[in-house]
């Protein structure tokens, strides 16, 4: 088990919900200086389901224009770029994601809780005008995009923590399974999606809201908190809503007393409805049933996971039977008539138990026991035989072939009940390794990348993010060596800027820091992809030019000269920024000290004969 999330890692996996098409299309022009509002009108256009949502945000009771909005232009322009950012953002994951593989996961009633809190959120942010509605609704709809994630990413083991969790304990087993909970992960997914930080917090806090809401922090916090009270009121029926009712109306009353609690959720529920049917988001649900009372015998063994089951039997009547009872028990069953078919089957969708019957046609059940033996896939099934024969030459066979427990016939359910329960336990130790064998995979990447990261970090100038002094020299050798081996030339010059202490004296060393990161951002743009620039010191820099004689060093040192005189910093300096260059090209016996040592010296010679030139040294 991982005792650290790594969000970039999971990122880079692409098993994250992200925003698809036109959405992200949006969401880059957004990102641009230059975007304009008609060209995000003409994207918006292009969707009309699209055009159509952001129309029927622009007319809401929450926006209230004074005359009906009909032209994307226009709700564009009434809703603002970055309001139209972030509604798209959460409109276009609802559309996206409204179903997935997570067993246990209630998608439609997800995105029904989400849109009510969506709907609330604007809904208090109008008369609170604590915030823009449009941002509101936008965190409203993603304030629980983790538990969407958690589903997405790792479907089957979160629906094992739904089956297992109920409300009050689903974060603790969230980390304890995946390092982080769906909060942190909401959180984490709205940072990277750039929503405003100040909602971000608010949402967080939202959890445990402070006990007076002073400041726009704590409202904010507030009305987050009771736009997820006003959710789940809405997804309530009979006494829960009722219950939930007060308690919102008890908190509506420290904040927002000038609202009457009852008509403003009614008001709510009735706009939910309506996006609803313009989203295609189910908003009505039937009554859930009351789970019947079950007595537990004083000998049944502690709840374990259903199995995804995959039954194998030619005989139609008992297939049709047992499936019917395993799914009773719990389990998620498919069926198969021949040991061909059930190959088939297991390609496509790998069951966690084949329980297969020993004679069909035309492959019997030992030939597929066999054949998944060995096979990758079939290493870690667990195989149940069903048979009519107890002798020993059977069983050994049998057990020869691979499977791991075998069931007379016929079939007592109790006493299949009851090997299925040793396999539930199998596979459970089973995905417990390999949950360890992921987090130790997962701490080597750790550990890999903060490694990579330390020794970027020693080698780096934090000022300017050119390699550092101990980099330079380093690379130097590993030049030289690689210079002498191959008879190439090799040159090097230091860049030295004139009267650069002038300029920390008259305008401080902030200016100067800015004068060094411009100087590192012109070498950068200026120098080949071969040449490597470093900060050597001070105002020093050093450029290693490899496969460069004096010859070619000349002209890049005087290219590198010329920019750094035309590309002045926007500062109010009393003279414009030079530089000095001096230049050495290695000869036969120079090591790195000597190589250094002569282009210092020619260094030393441009400052003395006036700066802001090249001198080659001899």
């Amino acid at each position: 088990m991982s005792t650290k999330f790594d969000f970039e890692e999971l990122k880079a996996t692409d098993r994250l919900p992200s925003p698809p098409g036109v959405a992200l299309s949006i969401l880059q022009l957004v990102e641009r200086e230059d975007a304009d509002l008609d060209e995000l009108a003409a994207l918006v256009q292009a969707d009309p389901a699209l055009s159509a949502r952001l129309l029927r945000f622009a007319n809401s009771p929450v926006i209230a224009p004074r005359r009906p909005i009909v032209a994307v232009r226009e709700a564009v322009s009434r809703i603002g770029m970055n309001g139209v950012r972030n509604l798209v953002l959460g409109l276009s994951l609802v559309g996206h994601y409204r179903t997935g593989e997570c067993e246990g996961f209630d998608y439609p009633r997800f995105w029904a809780g989400s849109l009510a809190r969506a709907v609330a959120a604007a809904g208090l942010a109008a008369p609170w005008r604590i915030a823009a509605p449009e941002e509101c609704f936008t965190v409203g709809l993603l304030g629980d995009i983790g538990r969407l994630a958690l589903a997405t990413a790792w479907p089957r083991e979160y629906a094992h923590c739904l089956r297992q969790a109920g409300q009050d304990n689903l974060t603790k087993l969230e980390q304890e399974r995946f390092a982080i909970d769906h909060r942190a992960l909401t959180c984490l997914l709205l940072h990277d999606w750039r929503l405003p930080t100040v909602f971000i917090e608010a949402l967080e806090a939202s959890h445990r809201p402070p006990d007076r809401p002073d400041e726009r922090p704590a409202k904010l916090a507030w009305l987050f908190a009771l736009a997820r009270l006003a959710g789940r009121w809405c997804l309530a029926d009979g006494e829960g809503k009722a219950a939930l009712e007060k308690r919102f109306a008890d908190r509506l009353g420290v904040v927002l007393p000038e609202l009457e609690a009852g008509e403003w959720l009614a008001q709510t529920e009735s706009e939910w409805h309506a996006w609803g049917k313009l989203i295609e988001i189910p908003t009505r649900f039937p009554k859930k049933p009351q789970p019947a009372c079950r007595k537990k015998s004083p000998t049944q063994a502690e709840e374990l996971p259903g199995l995804k089951i995959l039954l194998v039997d030619d005989d139609a009547i008992l297939l049709a039977r047992l499936g019917k009872q395993l799914k009773q028990a719990g389990h998620r069953v498919e069926t198969a008539r021949d040991g061909k078919a059930a190959l088939k089957r297991i390609l496509e969708s790998p069951p966690q138990l084949v329980i297969t019957d020993w004679h069909m046609r035309p492959m019997d059940g030992l030939t597929l026991c066999r054949t998944l033996r060995d096979s990758p896939l079939g290493e870690r099934l667990y195989l149940i035989m069903l048979t009519a024969s107890e002798t020993e030459e059977d069983l050994v066979r049998a057990f020869d072939a691979g499977i791991d427990d075998y069931v007379t016939k016929p079939v007592s359910l109790r006493v299949l009940l009851a090997r299925i329960r040793a396999a539930q336990r199998i596979v459970g130790l089973q995905e417990a390794l390999e949950r360890e064998h992921a987090a130790l995979e997962q701490r080597a990447k750790e550990l890999e990348l903060l490694n990579r990261k330390l020794e970027q970090l020693a080698h780096t100038d934090v000022l300017t993010g050119l390699p550092n002094r101990r980099y330079a020299i380093h690379r130097l050798t590993q030049e030289l060596a690689e210079s002498r081996r191959n008879g190439r030339p090799l040159s090097v010059m230091i860049v030295d800027l004139d009267h650069f202490k002038r300029i920390n004296d008259t305008l401080g060393h902030e200016a100067g820091d800015r004068v060094l990161v411009h100087t590192a951002r012109i070498m950068r743009e200026s120098l080949r992809s071969c040449d490597v620039a470093c900060r050597f010191g001070g105002e020093e820099f050093l450029v290693i030019a490899p496969d460069t004689d004096h010859h070619d060093g000349k002209r890049l040192a005087e290219r590198l000269r010329r920019a750094i005189g035309e590309r002045q910093p926007d500062l109010p300096l009393s003279a414009p920024l030079t530089a000095s260059i001096g230049l050495a090209t290695v000869h036969p016996g120079d090591d790195a000290k000597t190589l250094l040592h002569r282009a210092d010296d020619a260094l030393y010679q441009s400052k003395d004969n006036g700066r802001n030139r090249v001198t080659v040294a001899a």
